[in-house]
Formats: structure tokens, sequence, C-alpha cells
């Protein structure tokens, strides 16, 4: 099963690279951030064209979240916890997958920038959130994937300067504990159990060359339940796709379970 996670930034402006993607990787399921549409805007026609069904959690020019499978699928809209949050930055799905099944969370974490602000104590707020959240599906006791663009550069070698980063809001001490305590519960980065290598990044910044000059970031992760774990045969990112035509600045990860 191949399970990608992927920050399209605008679903409709990368309508032809999600695609091409879908047809050249043939992921089983897509979790998809930063769609920047409502649910009727999202590029439905193509992407059911290729093969997949379509669930989305959108929002009108920001945020929005999907997930995308070639099974039926059935899906919950928003992260518990906070009745008041409207920000579409959580989905989650039950996906089957030869005869068992795999629950699959596509979300969007709060960049939290700048961290003296109201943005990062809702940043941290969210964060707890999903902790708690997390914890709770982890005694379903079942395969569960939590991929997405988690804002959070986990440790120094994610980055290209960790003493530039180390105050910001992806970097912080506080942002690294909470990420921590979520993987505490049990949950395996997927990346990291595959590789140990530094300078793996998913994001580059559209500015300064960041590209060109290799100083990116990896923040877009897959955490496994032990159940997913056990699974776990590879994890990767597909680097190539930030030297397409008008990309989005982040890339594909895509983990393989048995």
């Amino acid at each position: 099963m191949r399970i990608a996670t992927w920050n399209v930034n605008s679903a409709r402006q990368r309508a032809d690279h999600l695609v091409r993607f879908l047809k050249e990787r043939a992921p089983d399921v897509v979790c998809l951030q930063e769609i920047k549409c409502v649910d009727e805007a999202f590029p439905h026609a193509e992407v059911e064209a290729a093969g997949y069904n379509v669930a989305v959690h959108g929002q009108k020019g920001f945020n929005g979240v999907a997930i995308l499978s070639r099974a039926p699928i059935e899906t919950v809209r928003g992260l518990p916890g906070d009745p008041l949050d409207e920000q579409a930055r959580y989905i989650e799905a039950v996906v089957p997958h030869d005869g068992a099944a795999v629950r699959v969370a596509s979300l969007y974490l709060p960049n939290g920038n700048p961290p003296d602000s109201d943005k990062y104590a809702y940043k941290l707020a969210w964060m707890d959130r999903l902790t708690a959240h997390a914890r709770a599906l982890l005694k379903l006791e079942e395969p569960l994937v939590l991929a997405g663009d988690y804002n959070v550069i986990p440790a120094d070698e994610d980055c290209y300067d960790p003493v530039l980063w180390a105050h910001d809001a992806l970097g912080s001490p506080q942002t690294r504990a909470r990420f921590r305590a979520l993987l505490n519960l049990g949950f395996v980065d997927a990346l990291r159990a595959t590789s140990e290598e530094a300078g793996i990044y998913t994001f580059w910044d559209y500015q300064a060359g960041a590209w060109q000059r290799n100083r990116g970031l990896r923040i877009d992760h897959a955490l496994l339940s032990p159940q997913a774990a056990d699974r776990l045969v590879d994890a990767s990112v597909d680097r190539a796709r930030r030297g397409e035509d008008r990309p989005s600045d982040h890339v594909p990860l895509i983990v393989e379970l048995r």
C-alpha cells in the first residue's frame, strides 16, 4: 500500500502537477494540504478521471485538506477538541485495502509565526489537540498514519541552518517538545525509520534561490502507529517535483506499507 502526503499549495493551480503525480507514482492514498479552495472548487473531475475517490475539507482562499483514495472511503472532517475552530486543517478516513483497513489522516498544522503572537499560541494548542486525538485513536489498535505538513522541524539535521531556525515557530524548543510528545505516544517517524541521513528536505522556499542552493526544511511527516510501523517497507521524498515548472514549494513524501 502506497500512501503519499503533499502540500500542493493550491489544488486548482497545481491540478496538472497533481494528476501527473497520480499517474506516474500510482499511490493508493494521497493526503493533500493547503488546497486553498472550498470543496466545490476542488478539481474533482480531473482527479476522479485518474481513478481516485475524493474527500475534501476545504476553505476559501487558504488552508484546506483532502484525501484521495483508489478505494471508497469513510471520512471525518475537523480535529476534535475546539468546536469554535473554523480552520480547515484536518480530515481522517478509513481506507480498505486487501481485506483489511488503514486509518489515514491528512493534517495541515499551523505555521505559528511570529512566535510571540496569538498565532503561535494557536499552533501549540492545535498540537495539544492533535496529541489528545491521536492518543484516542491508538486505543483502536489499528494501522494508523498521521500524514501531512506539520510545520515542524524535528531536529537540527532537518534544516539547512539550525541556528537560524532555533527561535522560529517551526523549530523552537516548545514546538519540538510537542512533536516529541506526539511521537512518544508510540508513533514512528516513517522517514527516520528508513534513513538517518541529514539534509533530506520536503520544502524549499520560493525566495532567495532556496531550491537552487538546497536551503530546505523537512517539515512534512508521516507518523505511523505500531500496527502500521510493523508493515513499513520504505519511505522516500519525491524531490524532483520541486524542479518542475511552477511547482509547489513542498514535495511529496511517499510511504510504502506491506
